[in-house]
């Protein structure tokens, strides 16, 4: 369901990724791809050079050279830029206080794509809209109290996925317990991405 304006969600659902823990093997990536597009299986988001998901994958070096990387999606922002910039209503915020975006009022102007701050949108090369986590098959596996695509295929436990409202929930649990971090946190969206911060 969707928010009404000053609406406060029942849930505030929310993504951890422990860059310790992954193993870079990109079985969520895979599994985000065959849940929520499987139509593009095998064909590339040419701006990410990569198979296209709702799961980026940016690979660089650190400042003594290390290759690193980093899993980036859509940030679930409390305070989103999409949601604002949209102007038919399209993009919104879920009862659980997801972001989502309502394909029959989406026209494909992209704004939403140019107003996150994050670079985790892409248009589907068919029908020209937008997509991002989470895909409506991973909306439709929350509902059913599952996990998204992601954290079920995950084999080593590096993403997780719960409720920041719930103290007993294993995201809020980890999240007290280990050093995390958000990105672009001066930007003031109010993510719901966490990172687990790797030791090293």
């Amino acid at each position: 369901m969707r928010l009404r304006r000053g609406q406060k969600p029942t849930r505030r659902l929310a993504h951890v990724w422990n860059e310790a823990n992954c193993t870079a093997c990109g079985a969520c990536i895979i599994a985000c791809t065959a849940t929520n597009a499987p139509e593009m299986m095998h064909r590339e988001e040419k701006g990410w050079n990569s198979l296209a998901s709702n799961i980026r994958r940016i690979e660089s070096a650190n400042a003594q050279g290390r290759p690193t990387m980093l899993l980036n999606q859509c940030q679930h922002c409390e305070d989103a830029p999409c949601v604002h910039t949209c102007p038919f209503g399209a993009v919104y915020y879920n009862d659980d206080g997801l972001v989502a975006i309502d394909e029959r009022l989406c026209i494909g102007c992209s704004y939403c794509v140019a107003a996150c701050p994050y670079n985790v949108r892409w248009m589907h090369p068919d029908n020209g809209l937008p997509k991002k986590c989470m895909g409506q098959a991973c909306l439709d596996l929350v509902a059913a109290n599952q996990q998204p695509a992601c954290v079920q295929a995950c084999p080593a436990n590096a993403r997780d996925f719960g409720d920041l409202n719930d103290p007993n929930s294993s995201v809020t649990q980890t999240l007290r317990r280990l050093p995390n971090r958000v990105l672009l946190e001066k930007a003031g969206t109010k993510p719901k991405y966490f990172i687990v911060e790797s030791a090293s």
